[in-house]
């Protein structure tokens, strides 16, 4: 089987499978937990900086998950993709981890581009994208068996209806998945082109609780409609598609309560005039 080689492992993530382990059980022994004992957890939200900055945070998510959810298949919506871009798939092979590599879901893949224009991504045709590839050591450690299924969704309605698509198409063919969207929020600071508030503590303090909270509040709410809007409107979901995708999936799914675990920005781990915001949110019923 066709490999797809790993573009940020040793940098944005760790090379060695002893480090990935060790990361992993380390945040995995201090993960919060959800505030109710759900029936089943059918998705979630992560941020995909890189592990030093969110990993803990996209870490916790997937470990809720895994705690009521044994998957075939976790589809992984992503990529940095504007309202006037293609949507991306990768439909065939599999995607090189440190933890072992991950075979991609072909028979839901090939069912997805019967519905809608994609750009087909294989192991040797395909562009760089952190936004999936954090993800993966995390997937492969809790869900050792699964198999994957990446997607890279604009940022324009369409997102909505991929989203319930995919979960519809899982249910007809009676496969059992999970969806994770990956989006970090506010890209804010002179690095970024974005200082609405100047710099400093004022600004820090309007990202988390003006930019960043309308953001969150939304993805609680599972108003896919909305954070869609609001993230291109905004500029606090960097893969507004991604989210928007994700949360109708998983309200196809069945989900019927969102919760954030974990919300902080990278000016939290290490003070910088340009900073990011990481959320970690899990739906359930």
């Amino acid at each position: 089987m066709a490999v797809r080689k790993s573009d940020f492992v040793g940098n944005w993530y760790p090379a060695s499978p002893e480090t990935c382990r060790r990361e992993i059980q380390r945040w995995g022994e201090r993960a919060r937990g959800l505030s109710t004992k759900p029936e089943k957890t059918v998705g979630g939200l992560v941020p995909h900086a890189g592990w030093y900055y969110s990993g803990e945070i996209a870490c916790n998510v997937f470990k809720v998950l895994s705690e009521s959810s044994t998957p075939r298949t976790v589809v992984i919506f992503g990529m940095h993709l504007g309202p006037t871009s293609d949507h991306v798939v990768m439909v065939e092979g599999a995607w090189e981890t440190p933890l072992g590599n991950i075979e991609i879901d072909e028979t839901l893949s090939h069912a997805l581009i019967k519905s809608f224009r994609f750009v087909e991504e294989t192991p040797f045709h395909h562009g760089m994208d952190n936004t999936i590839e954090v993800q993966l050591p995390f997937i492969k450690h809790f869900f050792p068996e699964s198999l994957i299924l990446p997607i890279g969704v604009a940022s324009r309605n369409e997102a909505l209806e991929i989203g319930e698509q995919v979960a519809r198409l899982a249910m007809e063919m009676d496969l059992e998945i999970i969806v994770v969207g990956s989006t970090d929020l506010t890209h804010y600071g002179p690095n970024y082109g974005f200082t609405a508030k100047g710099v400093g503590e004022e600004a820090v303090r309007w990202v988390k609780e003006n930019n960043d909270k309308r953001m969150t509040d939304l993805m609680v709410g599972m108003d896919a409609r909305a954070a869609l809007e609001e993230g291109m409107a905004s500029q606090n979901a960097c893969c507004a598609g991604a989210v928007a995708a994700a949360i109708a999936a998983t309200e196809k799914l069945g989900a019927r309560r969102g919760e954030l675990l974990v919300y902080r920005t990278s000016y939290d781990v290490e003070p910088h005039t340009s900073f990011v915001g990481y959320a970690g949110v899990v739906y359930s019923y």
